[in-house]
């Protein structure tokens, strides 16, 4: 398993640089207020559509959330972009037991109330708009190796490239209140309710 690691130089410098290149290629970014209980951490579920996602969702977190940031990518991502790991990134370093080990761990991370555990469930980047998000199923796993008292955040990015040369970003967050039993079925159906609503929003702001 790949972890991350601790160096508050290089994270403060790629705080700084992250919210520069946001402001520098983007009309904007904008997101709606949400409350967020201190005493619980936050599983932070998004839609994978581009590049920038894990950057846009750590800068909302330290200006919004402000939690301990974590972020579960792939290998190829984490040995390709050298700081991720230092912005909070790990991963699984082969298929089969050390997938398992760091669902585990990150399943664990949830247990602190501090912490922030952003997931991307597809797995990967799907450019462009898709019908719904596809949940893979190792988001169970994680779920279940918690002690399960943390936030469910459901966040939805989309571009907006209709007011000029930059796109427009806008997140759009919601929280939902689990059930005590938590399939995959029920927590793919809960977020693409929220997945549809945003798209709605974004067609009727446009």
């Amino acid at each position: 398993m790949y972890r991350s690691r601790k160096s508050p130089v290089i994270f403060n410098f790629f705080s700084w640089y992250i919210s520069y290149i946001l402001k520098k290629d983007f009309a904007a970014h904008s997101f709606n207020a949400l409350s967020f209980a201190d005493d619980e951490a936050v599983l932070l579920l998004a839609n994978h559509f581009s590049w920038w996602d894990g950057f846009i969702l750590f800068h909302l977190n330290q200006v919004a959330i402000k939690k301990q940031f974590h972020v579960l990518v792939n290998a190829e991502e984490y040995k390709k972009h050298w700081f991720l790991k230092y912005m909070g990134a790990f991963a699984a370093e082969h298929t089969g037991k050390d997938v398992i080990e760091t669902l585990v761990y990150a399943g664990k991370l949830l247990d602190d109330p501090q912490n922030l555990v952003l997931v991307f469930p597809q797995g990967k980047a799907y450019p462009g708009p898709v019908r719904s998000v596809t949940f893979e199923k190792g988001i169970m796993q994680l779920v279940n190796a918690s002690r399960k008292k943390f936030q469910f955040i459901f966040s939805v990015t989309l571009a907006d490239h209709s007011m000029g040369r930059k796109p427009q970003m806008k997140t759009y967050l919601t929280k939902w209140d689990a059930e005590e039993y938590v399939s995959l079925q029920l927590l793919k159906s809960e977020y693409n309710k929220h997945y549809e609503s945003a798209i709605r929003q974004q067609n009727k702001d446009v």
